[in-house]
């Protein structure tokens, strides 16, 4: 199939077009290479997957470009839109909030307009399981309200949910919904935990737990993302004409509309996971608590029956494992500054947005 794939230099869509081109697709990528984070590591994404599975069509737009995205699907015409970029970050939403606006809202409205235009056969687009929220009832479920968001990001992702179906009802437009659970993996980024946690045991500095280590996070490895999200693209969903609206199921319409949770649905304390990533990096960690941040759920943890009966697919890679591929791939990429010294000048300690880092 033709399919496009938006925030394709990004960590998830990096390795989603990976497995894409692998399987046979003509792949169109779309990305703006912003500096969120140093667009280096983006660059070095793409030559990774060029290198893994050949060239692609890389096409360098901003999500608020109308006029270039339409132009886009004119000419290509895609079959099925993978839409992944996004401005992300809960923390970076209390220091830069328009940027969510428009790379979330009127980003996403560029593509659904797009897709109005020229309709594919199926819109899948990334949510996350931030907008659970307050909701404090473990396990995540697709059926639970979502109604008190924490964060402008999450807010956001759910406002994504709801523009996607009323275009779904209004103009019939296919859309499958992704709320992703605490990805991780090989060239994730660098504002992410195990890339920071992990820069920072390497070099001897303290690593930052929140709510005093308290947090639980449903960690999801990057590979089990794609699986499931590959699963879902022939599964376009269909309006359901006996749809109770009197007791409406929120993860599914009487419009061709769909929502998923793709989680591990094993939850891990914070304090476990630095264990973990210790036992792999083979070094102990210097811990510093602090209190709970704020945008910050305590607890997530994903309830994918839904996923596991559209599919017959549940993720399966284990932290530990997952982990343990993760340092194999920093510690070649992102070696210790002692070590990096001798090859490229030094490396700095983890970034906040906007600043840069060298990748090896």
């Amino acid at each position: 199939m033709k399919i496009l794939v938006t925030g394709a230099a990004g960590f998830i869509g990096a390795h989603c077009t990976l497995r894409l081109l692998r399987d046979g697709h003509t792949l169109i990528g779309l990305d703006n290479f912003n500096d969120y984070y140093d667009p280096a590591l983006k660059e070095a994404r793409v030559r990774w997957v060029e290198a893994e599975a050949g060239p692609f069509a890389l096409h360098r737009i901003d999500l608020g470009d109308s006029s270039g995205i339409d132009a886009l699907f004119a000419s290509e015409r895609p079959e099925v839109v993978i839409h992944l970029a996004a401005q992300a970050g809960v923390r970076y939403s209390l220091e830069n909030p328009r940027s969510y606006i428009d790379s979330n809202l009127v980003g996403f409205l560029n593509i659904l307009e797009s897709c109005r235009r020229h309709p594919p056969q199926h819109l899948l687009y990334a949510s996350s399981s931030s907008v659970y929220g307050s909701n404090q009832h473990i396990p995540y479920s697709v059926q639970d309200a979502v109604d008190h968001p924490l964060s402008l990001y999450a807010a956001s992702k759910k406002a994504n949910e709801l523009m996607a179906h009323s275009y779904s009802h209004l103009f019939g437009l296919p859309c499958t919904g992704l709320r992703f659970f605490t990805v991780y993996g090989p060239w994730g980024r660098p504002d992410m935990s195990p890339m920071q946690f992990a820069t920072a045991i390497s070099q001897g500095q303290p690593i930052k737990l929140f709510n005093h280590g308290q947090h639980q996070r449903d960690f999801t490895y990057v590979d089990d993302i794609v699986e499931s999200l590959v699963r879902l693209i022939p599964l376009a969903p269909k309006a359901e004409p006996d749809w109770d609206r009197e007791h409406p199921d929120p993860a599914s319409s009487h419009a061709p509309w769909r929502l998923y949770n793709i989680g591990g649905q094993r939850p891990v304390a914070l304090r476990d996971y630095v264990a973990l990533l210790e036992k792999h990096l083979q070094r102990k960690a210097e811990i510093e608590l602090l209190p709970l941040q704020p945008g910050d759920v305590i607890d997530t943890c994903a309830e994918a029956g839904a996923l596991a009966e559209a599919t017959g697919f549940t993720p399966s890679i284990s932290l530990d494992e997952g982990l343990g591929r993760f340092v194999a791939w920093f510690s070649q990429h992102y070696p210790t500054a002692a070590e990096c010294s001798a090859r490229v000048n030094g490396l700095a300690p983890a970034t906040a947005p906007g600043q840069h880092r060298r990748v090896v």
